[in-house]
């Protein structure tokens, strides 16, 4: 079948259809978009992505993307040295950092333990957390003796065994290992819960 559009913009197409939550036709619905306001948003995010590219490292101690190394974070004198919160990957830092309510510094994994998908320890940055808190406890590392390793990893079958394989790795640094409580969420109708909520929800429960 012959495109029906040039090959400039099939490719740009091809390629917006690759982002999580695009299919071939949202990618065209989106190309369109971008070439019916060309000055407004097609040069702008070219741009923008040019610049991205060249400027956006990997921090080499906590993994999250920024233009700097250390990242922000993990340069912040103000940030508590003794807290490390572990996420998959680095949209759930910045979740986390919209909240406001954590001011320690972070790992990130880079995904998940998975069998089904051939991913293994190897394959994620556990050596380099386990380094961090053992280093950390001998009063070097980045600043600090590490107290605490939050683990804030998806409630599902990967991120549980994720968290399990890690709390074992880190019973030997010294650290309490935590993870995020999960439960009825603020605003939550039960109606609306799925089970599974329901029962953590019921063994996190405290006195009122």
């Amino acid at each position: 079948m012959a495109a029906a559009a040039g090959p400039e913009i099939e490719r740009l197409i091809a390629l917006l259809a690759k982002l999580p939550g695009l299919g071939p036709r949202s990618a065209r619905r989106a190309a369109l978009q971008l070439l019916k306001k060309r000055e407004q948003l097609l040069i702008p995010l070219a741009a923008a992505m040019d610049e991205t590219a060249r400027k956006v490292v990997s921090c080499s101690v906590c993994a999250a993307p920024d233009t700097r190394d250390p990242c922000s974070i993990c340069s912040d004198p103000h940030r508590d040295n003794g807290l490390i919160c572990v996420v998959e990957e680095a949209g759930a830092l910045w979740a986390m950092e919209r909240s406001g309510a954590f001011r320690g510094k972070y790992h990130v994994m880079g995904g998940l333990l998975s069998a089904l998908d051939g991913v293994g320890p190897e394959d994620l940055r556990v050596a380099e957390l386990v380094g961090r808190a053992r280093a950390g406890n001998q009063g070097s590392g980045d600043g600090g003796a590490v107290r605490e390793v939050v683990l804030a990893l998806p409630a599902t079958v990967d991120g549980q065994t994720t968290a399990h394989y890690l709390a074992e790795r880190l019973a030997g640094t010294g650290v309490e290992v935590t993870s995020l409580a999960r439960g009825v969420p603020v605003g939550g109708d039960l109606d609306w819960l799925d089970d599974g909520t329901i029962v953590q929800a019921l063994r996190a429960r405290r006195p009122a």
